[in-house]
């Protein structure tokens, strides 16, 4: 699943392909890295969407 963040570190947004995770808070998140720079993607979820991708939490 591809999706967009902003990359800190290059400061433009990027397409990343990311997994599924819960954050510590419960959230639902997509976790990749940039395809760029290599640094570390998060891109937080809605319930709907994540949801939606088969996030059961």
């Amino acid at each position: 699943m591809a999706d967009v963040a902003y990359c800190m570190k290059c400061r433009e947004k990027r397409e990343f392909t990311g997994s599924l995770v819960t954050l510590k808070n419960g959230r639902p998140a997509l976790q990749g890295s940039c395809p760029v720079c290599g640094t570390k993607l998060t891109k937080i979820l809605g319930m709907d969407a994540a949801k939606a991708m088969g996030w059961t939490g």
